[in-house]
């Protein structure tokens, strides 16, 4: 009895297991099931398909895409692409299966907007300028933990070297208040920190600076640290509410409290470095994580852990424009990544530049469903 006693006593102290995260399956859908399919515009899909396709080619084509199947069926779809000879419906239909993705029990995710914004800047620092934009720090060291781990696919960390260990590298706090100045030198200066923070969420940007000349930056890297969206803060702290909160409305709440705005801010401790964009031209959007310009209305940023770039995904959701809200059901290409994209379903659509676009892009928190498009040739693993 004493020994039962002493083995129920240790069970009762043992921390419980967490529950296992919740499995990812895809179901097979038809076309003709797809709601709009038939209405996009599947010129302007395959047109951003064949930017990611200049990139695919490139990959080794042995290499496992786990559940999306191996390199070589995406390098066969993008030789197929080059022979779609005007009819880029058929190709999608004939070279693709489209497959609804499930996450656990639910099929339904968060899908939010990106946009590029426009600052006002200087090469040097000013009395007006005195923001700046930094570089990607010496210092800073990337580590792809799928290397180490297969599980660990598409999650990184990033640090610097401290006493022969990699510690965490600086968080938000410490940059600002000039942790790593001889390590990251400024790449622009601009004259709004509220202005500078949300480019860091946007991923790049173009700066106007005083000669007429438009600067195009794009991302560099990023401290590592995890992404935290201040808008939660704001509504826990009862300055905003579920219903207002949007981009606009904490962008606003920030420059209409200059005397708690950095406090705020630093909650974030995620911290993203630029570089001067010189290979773009000026009709061409920014470039994403596959390193390709971004396409408004087609580029998607998606969770790396679970999907390629490179992939069509149908997208059916609403987006938010002045008018109302509008369906959103078309074809877009996983081209980016996002701090705060996290998940199976779970999208960030980008909308280009301008004011236009920096509204649908800012009020956009739409739920949706994703339908994946993969070779024909890869049977889904799940």
């Amino acid at each position: 009895m004493v020994a039962l006693a002493l083995v129920l006593a240790g069970c009762a102290d043992r921390e419980p297991a967490e529950p296992p995260e919740p499995r990812v399956t895809l179901e097979p859908v038809a076309f003709e099931a797809l709601d709009g399919w038939a209405a996009d515009d599947h010129e302007a899909a395959l047109r951003t398909f064949e930017r990611s396709c200049s990139k695919i080619g490139r990959v080794d084509p042995g290499k496992d895409w786990g559940v999306a199947g191996r390199v070589s069926a995406w390098q066969q779809a993008c030789r197929e692409a080059e022979r779609a000879q005007g009819d880029a419906r058929r190709f999608f239909e004939t070279a693709f299966n489209p497959w609804r993705v499930r996450f656990g029990d639910e099929s339904t995710g968060l899908f939010t907007g990106y946009y590029e914004p426009l600052l006002d800047g200087a090469r040097r620092p000013d009395a007006r300028h005195t923001v700046p934009i930094r570089a990607r720090p010496a210092d800073l060291i990337d580590v792809d933990l799928g290397a180490f781990d297969p599980e660990l696919k598409g999650r990184r960390l990033a640090g610097r070297i401290q006493d022969a260990r990699l510690v965490p590298y600086p968080d938000r706090a410490a940059i600002d208040h000039g942790a790593i100045d001889a390590q990251a030198p400024a790449v622009v200066w601009v004259d709004d920190p509220v202005a500078k923070f949300f480019l860091q969420i946007q991923g790049s940007g173009q700066v106007r600076l005083a000669d007429g000349e438009t600067m195009r930056i794009g991302y560099a890297a990023q401290n590592g640290r995890a992404y935290r969206a201040i808008g939660r803060d704001l509504i826990e702290m009862g300055a905003l509410t579920r219903e207002n909160v949007s981009l606009q409305s904490i962008r606003r709440w920030l420059e209409e409290h200059p005397d708690r705005a950095a406090e705020i801010m630093e909650r974030n401790g995620s911290y993203v470095f630029f570089r001067e964009l010189t290979e773009l031209n000026g009709a061409e959007g920014p470039l994403g994580a596959q390193n390709v310009p971004l396409e408004p209305g087609r580029s998607l940023a998606v969770d790396r852990k679970f999907w390629p770039l490179g992939m069509p995904v149908w997208l059916q959701t609403t987006a938010p424009f002045p008018e109302g809200d509008r369906p959103l059901h078309r074809l877009l290409i996983a081209q980016d990544t996002g701090g705060a994209i996290r998940g199976p379903i779970r999208g960030d659509v980008f909308w280009g530049a301008g004011d236009l676009a920096e509204h649908v892009a800012g009020h956009m928190k739409s739920d949706g469903s994703m339908i994946v498009l993969l070779p024909r040739e890869s049977a889904p693993t799940s």
